[in-house]
């Protein structure tokens, strides 16, 4: 199969996008964003094509995407009126507050991955290391120095990807009570230092 990476999704292709990422991180989400049906509407409105790479076949078929976050913004960045908007103010604000949780600071000189995400079908078939090292080049041309993400405890295969990327773990942090609600007991940061071409 040929991939192809380019930059951003249109709008006609925002809800495949949404449902691309849902489906990756439901798991994780759905005890706060569910039920399913606003959790995807949650993500379909604040989903931003410019934080994202994504992969098409031959047919422009949309095939998968990598997310990354930037001081200009990140892949999903809703505010807690869009979160109103889908939960009313007092769900969106309680929800609000625990993803908050999960955000992570912008360390200077690292450029931040915000997950891969493929599509069932496309799965096995070189996709998803399509994608990163599209992600290894933009962070090239970005100037940045390092590649960081985080993999939660729950996905081994995402994280033998990263591993067979070249990333290493550079530390772990527990989930701690979080555990129950999100899913995951702990989560490795795992950096890949950026090189020449």
């Amino acid at each position: 199969m040929t991939v192809r990476i380019e930059q951003g999704f249109t709008e006609a292709e925002r809800p495949k996008a949404a449902d691309l990422f849902w489906q990756a991180f439901a798991a994780k989400l759905h005890k706060v964003m569910g039920p399913d049906k606003k959790g995807l509407a949650f993500i379909e409105q604040a989903i931003n094509p410019k934080f994202a790479l994504v992969a098409r076949d031959s047919s422009k078929q949309l095939l998968g995407l990598a997310g990354f976050k930037t001081k200009d913004g990140g892949l999903v960045e809703g505010s807690l009126s869009d979160l109103a908007n889908i939960y009313g103010w007092f769900g969106g604000a309680w929800r609000g507050l625990l993803l908050s949780v999960l955000e992570r600071d912008l360390q200077p000189g690292v450029f931040q991955m915000d997950g891969i995400f493929v599509a069932a079908e496309a799965r096995g078939q070189g996709v998803g290391t399509a994608l990163q090292s599209a992600i290894k080049d933009e962070a090239r041309k970005s100037g940045m120095s390092e590649v960081q993400l985080d993999v939660i405890d729950t996905n081994p295969r995402a994280k033998a990807l990263y591993e067979r990327e070249g990333f290493k773990a550079v530390s772990k942090e527990k989930a701690g009570p979080f555990q129950y609600l999100f899913g995951f007991s702990s989560a490795t940061r795992m950096s890949w230092a950026v090189t020449a071409p």
